[in-house]
């Protein structure tokens, strides 16, 4: 299938998807391309440097003035298909019939192993309360969409509204019951409870927090 025809993207669309498929373009060049006028260019191409999806970088050429250019930014990435999900389904699948379950809980647990590690000096001498908003800034970091709130003292909801790797989660609980692990980890004094799953149905990952109590 080739690219998408203009007529079914808006300029703004058509714009990022001149770059990606053409190049750095001038205004003038997207103005061909187009065919609006070139203070209607202008207006896009300012919006879309206003949002950071372009930038500008100045060429000479051999003849002339210098001209001004526009490429993407990193942050248009989001703009074009991704589909990382089905290649890391497609290994894991290739793990499972080479080698079984068990090493696919291995690499779920490796994976929880170096998050801990990599997070755990972050909630050094925290309480419950410090930790629970230093893990909710972690996955929010992660693109996990997360608010929480205080019940009480000793209980607190974490609510995850978006799970990156959800396409993956429901096919490998693994990964649910590793996250579960890695929050136990990093809350130290807490019993972790996850009441409701996306990986499962549910509208949100929400996690039960709550002090464990002195014996």
């Amino acid at each position: 299938m080739t690219t998408i025809e203009q007529g079914q993207l808006s300029t703004r669309e058509y714009i990022l998807q001149l770059l990606k498929t053409k190049g750095d373009l001038s205004t003038k060049d997207l103005t061909e391309e187009l065919g609006i006028t070139v203070m209607a260019v202008r207006r896009h191409i300012q919006s879309l440097e206003r949002d950071n999806l372009i930038s500008s970088k100045t060429i000479r050429q051999s003849m002339g003035r210098p001209t001004a250019v526009y490429c993407l930014t990193e942050h248009a990435d989001g703009f074009f298909p991704r589909k990382y999900h089905t290649l890391t389904l497609d290994l894991l699948d290739e793990l499972t019939d080479s080698c079984g379950e068990p090493a696919i809980e291995q690499l779920f647990e490796g994976r929880k192993n170096k998050m801990v590690k990599k997070y755990d000096a972050s909630m050094e001498g925290k309480n419950l309360e410090h930790r629970v908003s230093a893990l909710a800034e972690i996955q929010n970091d992660n693109g996990y969409m997360v608010e929480w709130e205080k019940i009480n003292d000793e209980e607190f909801l974490l609510k995850e509204h978006n799970c990156p790797i959800e396409q993956v989660a429901t096919k490998y609980q693994h990964a649910c019951r590793c996250e579960l692990k890695l929050f136990e980890s990093l809350l130290g004094d807490a019993e972790v409870e996850r009441t409701e799953c996306l990986a499962k149905g549910g509208q949100r990952c929400t996690y039960l927090i709550k002090k464990k109590k002195e014996r």
